[in-house]
């Protein structure tokens, strides 16, 4: 297939960009390379994209969602048949961003792509949404029929957004969409303003380490391995339907505090942390935890790496790319 993947130098989208490689698709990659992410690091992941076997079927354009006509050209252009989106503002508490920003990438470039997907008949829309959209009074596990009517932060009130205009898109025009709830992405190649890699760091350093919510928040960290092979699995099933529109969750159905995460990676590093315990932020949920019952119903997979396994392989891709 032509898959048009927006958000390629992005954390997911690189791993997205490979799988797709690897199996024999043409991969149309999309990013701006905001500066307000680590542009070396995108940059770096595009190299690795750009060095891997099947290259000659990927290329990736230098565009912002938000510019309708250089969007239009893109699609016009390239002919994807099947569009994965995963560009977005980030980051439920990102230092010194503004509501606008959110909304603009996050609402205004995603009409401009459904736009432009349902312009171009693609046959299949998967897109990023996130667990952050089940908020308050949500009883875990999080389940997808759950209202999230409650959001806690401006991101995930516009993921919400996203998901409602998916399905107007399914309602008024037929554009087959698919919804996936990430809970908490970790792996190699992640984005350093994560916690994983801050705690990494710190612990590589001997640096202390802010433990929010004094380290009791759950959360169900889910491998980016097993997060990628998900969105393809989900690409090549779309939803059946009218409209043609279904949300999943995207994690392991297993969530633990954030503390004992911390505690995996003093164990791998063989280091003891020096923590510093804080009360909760505003805007934080106090446990995410997904039920992944829908998503393996409709693909036959679901998440299934370890937090050990999956901070082994985080802590060797540190190791061998000297972040410290």
């Amino acid at each position: 297939m032509r898959v048009l993947v927006t958000g390629a130098a992005g954390f997911i989208g690189h791993h997205v960009s490979a799988k797709l490689l690897a199996r024999g698709d043409t991969v149309i990659g999309v990013d701006n390379l905001d500066p307000s992410g680590d542009v070396p690091l995108k940059r770096a992941r595009l190299a690795r994209l750009h060095a891997l076997p099947g290259a000659e079927r990927f290329t990736c354009h230098e565009a912002d969602i938000t510019e309708a006509p250089a969007l239009a050209r893109i699609f016009q252009q390239e002919h994807p048949e099947r569009v994965v989106h995963l560009a977005a503002r980030v980051g439920v508490r990102e230092a010194g961003a503004s509501a606008s920003s959110y909304v603009d990438a996050n609402v205004v470039g995603w009409l401009q792509v459904l736009e432009q997907g349902r312009a171009a008949g693609v046959s299949h829309l998967v897109y990023a949404s996130s667990s952050s959209v089940y908020g308050a009074d949500t009883p875990p596990p999080f389940h997808e029929s759950a209202s999230a009517d409650h959001p806690l932060n401006v991101y995930s009130a516009t993921k919400r957004a996203g998901e409602l205009l998916a399905h107007t898109y399914g309602h008024l025009h037929g554009l087959p969409t698919s919804g996936l709830r990430f809970f908490t992405v970790y792996g190699p190649w992640g984005r350093p303003d994560m916690a994983p890699l801050r705690f990494l760091r710190a612990l590589s350093a001997g640096r202390p380490i802010d433990l929010y919510g004094e380290g009791r928040m759950l959360r169900d960290f889910t491998f980016v391995e097993d997060v990628a092979e998900a969105v393809l699995r989900v690409l090549d099933r779309p939803p059946v339907g009218s409209p043609p529109y279904r949300l999943l969750n995207v994690g392991r159905g297993e969530p633990v505090s954030v503390r004992d995460f911390v505690a995996v990676l003093e164990r791998l590093l063989g280091t003891r942390a020096v923590l510093k315990l804080l009360p909760a932020q505003a805007g934080e949920m106090d446990s995410t935890w997904a039920d992944p019952t829908a998503l393996e119903r409709e693909t036959g997979f679901r998440p299934r790496v370890s937090v050990d396994e999956g901070l082994a392989a985080l802590v060797a891709w540190a190791r061998e790319h000297s972040i410290s």
